[in-house]
């Protein structure tokens, strides 16, 4: 039950700036995160650091966030879902920001956790917010306007962060990422409503919400959807952090091209995604994962196994590469968040979006251990990667067959 905009002054343009708000915050947070791994080649550079430590960083932020996002279901249904929000990305914008003024690379591997810890629970506190203001026959919308935001920081974000970089310094997208984030708070407060509708109309939450987690972790029903999402994981993470300094060492792009990979995978994902979740809704969430999964797996072999080639070729193989590895994740999230009863799904989608963190970063941290850079500087080991998510897309496919619908 939802407690739409009902006031006079709640007018539809009132609604409309508080999606915008949640957009906004949404896009600079998801933008911190993929910022990281087109920035990979620059990073190992200035700290002169190998792949696994590169791959640390990345999974920092994950684990990180998946860690703190499971603590943080116990608690945060008892506070002010405004407050909360306001609260968790103030600590996120104080992380990026320390990440700006990071000398070394322990200082910016403990920022990145501090970013990742309270970035890791804003995505779910956003999607709450509009679950409990925005009226159920605009929530659709409402909710495809905020997760939008991956698509529009990959085309506009990462080109523009990548972009100040090069002109001054890997410092620069962070420390501007901070500052925007600070900056947006006072909108954030005067815009958004206090929303306590979860504690007014609910008493029982507080006193429930360990015993709520507790029941969903040990149900049988719920172990495949959550084995599903480590393999579902494994398929693209093991990959995706190393895609930049793989095609710029071992391809030869150079840094100032990574941001055509983001601007037309993320371009062509913008369109794809949603009819793929078209499909999905007409033919089924199984058998469209199935097909999308299977096809997935030409364009990990194709980019694993890349050498010195164009540019134009090099653009078409990673913009398959990204409309189909993520293409993947609609029909899957919409199978997962139907394997369980209405009443726990609260606590099931925490539970389970601390599993997709977590096994992200330890797919990141794994690749790392696995890809090595020889004398010469080219990685090696890649295309041993690539045939773990191989493998990981394939039994992705007969874990999706296990996951049941609940009634």
């Amino acid at each position: 039950m939802s407690q739409p905009l009902t006031h006079p002054l709640h007018t539809i343009q009132k609604e409309r700036a508080i999606i915008f708000i949640l957009a906004a915050l949404q896009f600079l947070h998801i933008l911190d995160f993929v910022i990281m791994m087109p920035l990979g080649p620059v990073f190992m550079q200035s700290f002169k650091i190998d792949a696994a430590a590169f791959g640390l960083l990345v999974s920092s932020y994950s684990i990180s966030a998946g860690v703190f996002g499971l603590i943080g279901a116990l608690f945060l249904d008892s506070f002010d879902r405004k407050l909360s929000l306001l609260v968790l990305f103030f600590g996120f914008s104080f992380g990026t920001f320390l990440c700006a003024f990071a000398n070394n690379y322990l200082f910016f591997l403990v920022a990145r956790i501090i970013a990742g810890g309270f970035g890791g629970m804003i995505g779910a506190t956003v999607l709450s917010i509009i679950g409990d203001i925005i009226p159920v026959f605009r929530r659709g919308t409402a909710t495809g306007v905020v997760m939008g935001s991956f698509s529009v920081a990959s085309v506009v974000g990462v080109p523009f962060g990548l972009e100040l970089a090069d002109r001054f310094g890997w410092h620069f997208p962070f420390l501007s990422l901070g500052i925007a984030g600070f900056l947006i708070l006072p909108f954030a407060y005067k815009l958004l409503p206090s929303i306590r509708y979860h504690l007014d109309s609910d008493v029982k939450v507080k006193q429930s919400q360990i015993k709520s987690l507790v029941e969903v972790i040990q149900k049988k029903e719920h172990f495949p959807p959550f084995i599903f999402m480590v393999f579902l994981m494994f398929g693209g993470f093991t990959v995706i952090p190393f895609l930049s300094p793989f095609l710029v060492s071992n391809v030869g792009l150079s840094i100032k091209q990574i941001p055509y990979i983001y601007f037309f995978g993320g371009l062509a994902t913008f369109f794809t995604s949603r009819y793929i979740g078209k499909l999905a809704d007409r033919y089924g969430k199984f058998h469209i994962y199935q097909i999308v999964t299977l096809i997935a797996i030409l364009p990990v072999i194709a980019v694993v196994t890349l050498t010195k080639t164009s540019v134009p070729i090099v653009l078409i193989v990673t913009t398959f590469f990204m409309i189909f590895v993520s293409g993947r994740m609609v029909p899957a999230f919409a199978m997962v968040t139907s394997a369980v009863e209405p009443r726990n799904r609260g606590s099931f989608m925490s539970v389970n979006s601390a599993i997709q963190q977590i096994a992200s970063g330890a797919a990141s941290y794994v690749a790392g251990l696995i890809v090595v850079q020889n004398s010469d500087q080219i990685f090696e080991n890649y295309e041993i990667v690539g045939m773990i998510s191989v493998f990981s897309l394939l039994f992705s496919i007969y874990l999706a067959k296990k996951i049941k619908i609940a009634s």
